[in-house]
């Protein structure tokens, strides 16, 4: 987590069961980051589908178009730091060697929701 208060959280539920609503939460992720603010994204629940290696790299929200992991490339490239959520690796039949950004922080819900609680913004998605 990062010693410095966001400006912006995105708490990702939405995981693949809802493929065409995931780009929006990047675009705004990405975009505030490239405005400057301190981003975070936490992925739980089925979101966190989305960090396994390879999954986000095979869902396209539309036929032909750009998959979840360019949308997700994008705002970390902008400075948006993803985090996920410990405690849905188990529920989704994930472990930690299962993601695909094996540096990325995991926070239990306990851990997280103080620090992404006292964000200037916090959006569910």
């Amino acid at each position: 987590m990062t010693e410095e208060t966001a400006d912006l959280v995105v708490i990702m539920i939405t995981g693949p069961e809802n493929k065409r609503r995931l780009p929006s939460a990047f675009f705004l992720a990405a975009t505030a980051a490239a405005a400057e603010q301190n981003v975070i994204m936490y992925f739980t629940g089925p979101a966190t589908e989305l960090l396994k290696a390879g999954a986000a790299e095979s869902i396209y929200p539309l036929e032909g178009g750009k998959s979840v992991a360019d949308f997700m490339k994008n705002a970390i490239d902008n400075g948006v730091q993803i985090i996920g959520c410990r405690q849905s690796l188990e529920l989704n039949d994930m472990s930690e060697s299962d993601l695909a950004y094996q540096d990325m922080p995991l926070l239990t819900p306990s851990q997280a929701l103080p620090s992404l609680g006292s964000a200037g913004k916090v959006l569910t998605w």
